[in-house]
């Protein structure tokens, strides 16, 4: 029996710093995720004229764009240890109340006049109770919350909806990021210098409560998008936690045209600019070239280098001739007489047309080749077009034929159900009583013959539909351009 013991002893002494540590582990503190939200208020422009009060509507929108394209902030330490306290004291505040509801719950058990062993009953339950929630408080002042150092960037729903709350009052700041549940406010005002717009901006941080930032800029009404994007950079240092992202672009060929969220930064080779992290959308374009668009990732403190290597676009012949001498038009751009020569780009398609001096046209839709250097060969053949109102006119007839066809057919159905109940009624008194109703008879064949006549009427209105709707379909398409692929 001792040998099994000992035995038993040594094959679990492997687990016992296993089991101990198990017993003895601390809980992982938790992260609380939350939002940084970033209220927009809607800016005086109280003093600028009537004629120049729609400019403030274009900056708010922009300026609403352009801060929606942060996706998350860094705390700086003040505002951390301001988030930190907060929670804090938001929970040792609900773990207490807590507390508190449960032992005034317990007190009242007294009144309720219950049975004693009842009484004791739920009297133990909510002692039990009660010391679990002492041990929940004890925990929570214990322990400080870990708090999320880099918390969501959002804007308030409103914003997002292109839509701006009035601005707080002086020293009602406070209370209205309290009220609008949001973490900062950013105010502003829009006035006219001689032709110019100075745009002012402050921004209201609920963890210093005071203003912590506070800028201006002026700028002509032609210059409103760049001006929007020096805003959105001055922004960033703020509100990217003094963490903004830096971007630079190279382009090839050099005089490549850049274009950064829809706003001109330069030709060839941009340097380093600051941007709020999150996704930016950057377009090049130059002659004869392929433009280009995408997306990229900007990182919090990180420069991002992209390189764009542009396309260059193939080209090939195509002579057009024509039946008549005309003038020739790519698309809506004259580009000169038949017979004509055209250096179109490969794979693309183009709406060419030939209208000759007595203003015939033709017209049609051709589809370059995919490989490059191609050479093709094009005849137009100009026609009368269509006479305004004539496809109407020729719709209004199917439409009246149509319409012709249902009313004849529903009256012929009629007439042949009222001619097979009356051989009914005619074969059922002769079975019957073997007497023959002449007159009654006679009625019956007037009626065969109307119903005869009602569907040789049907079957005629039957031929003028089908003869409508070609006419109709005939007209509609005869001036209507034929589709050439691939130059054949």
């Amino acid at each position: 029996m001792n040998n099994r013991f000992w035995l038993l002893l040594f094959l679990l002494l492997p687990f016992n710093h296993a089991l101990f540590a198990m017993g003895n582990a601390e809980e992982e503190a938790e992260v609380q995720k939350d939002e940084w939200i970033l209220c927009i208020s809607q800016f005086d422009s109280s003093d600028l004229p009537e004629n120049k009060s729609s400019v403030s509507n274009v900056i708010m929108r922009k300026l609403a764009e352009r801060l929606g394209a942060i996706n998350y902030r860094t705390r700086v330490s003040p505002e951390y240890a301001y988030y930190e306290k907060t929670a804090w004291a938001r929970e040792r505040s609900n773990a207490a109340k807590a507390l508190a509801d449960k032992q005034n719950e317990r007190s009242l058990l007294l009144y309720k006049g219950e049975a004693g062993w009842r009484y004791r009953r739920n009297t133990e339950k909510m002692d039990a109770e009660i010391e679990k929630l002492q041990a929940a408080l004890k925990k929570v002042e214990d322990k400080i919350p870990v708090i999320d150092r880099e918390p969501l960037f959002a804007l308030m729903a409103d914003n997002l909806e292109l839509r701006f709350p009035a601005a707080p009052k002086a020293a009602g700041e406070y209370k209205f990021c309290i009220d609008h549940k949001t973490d900062a406010v950013l105010t502003g005002s829009i006035i006219d210098f001689h032709e110019r717009f100075i745009v002012t901006m402050k921004l209201y941080t609920i963890y210093t409560q005071s203003f912590a930032w506070e800028d201006s800029i002026i700028f002509s009404p032609d210059d409103i998008d760049d001006a929007m994007e020096e805003i959105t950079r001055r922004l960033v240092v703020v509100l990217s936690g003094n963490k903004p992202s830096a971007l630079a672009v190279r382009t090839e060929p050099g005089d490549a045209l850049v274009l950064i969220n829809k706003s001109f930064t330069g030709r060839g080779e941009v340097s380093a600019l600051e941007y709020p992290p999150g996704t930016v959308t950057i377009t090049a374009s130059a002659p004869d070239h392929e433009s280009l668009t995408f997306n990229t990732e900007l990182f919090p403190g990180y420069l991002s280098l992209i390189g764009i290597n542009l396309k260059p676009i193939e080209y090939g012949n195509v002579e057009i001739t024509g039946d008549v001498i005309g003038k020739v038009y790519q698309g809506a751009l004259y580009a000169g007489e038949s017979p004509l020569s055209l250096r179109l780009p490969m794979d693309k398609m183009e709406y060419i047309e030939l209208e000759s001096p007595d203003k015939t046209k033709g017209t049609l839709v051709f589809q370059t080749p995919e490989y490059a250097g191609f050479n093709q060969s094009l005849f137009l053949s100009t026609s009368i077009p269509t006479a305004k109102g004539q496809v109407d006119k020729a719709r209004q007839m199917y439409y009246w034929v149509w319409g012709s066809t249902w009313i004849t057919g529903i009256a012929a159905w009629l007439t042949y159900q009222y001619f097979v109940s009356s051989s009914y009624a005619i074969a059922y008194s002769y079975n019957n009583t073997g007497a023959y109703d002449q007159s009654f008879y006679n009625s019956n064949r007037k009626m065969y013959r109307i119903s005869s006549g009602a569907l040789i009427t049907v079957g005629v209105a039957f031929l003028f539909d089908i003869i409508f709707m070609s006419k109709y379909i005939y007209t509609a398409n005869k001036s209507s351009m034929p589709v050439l692929e691939r130059g054949n």
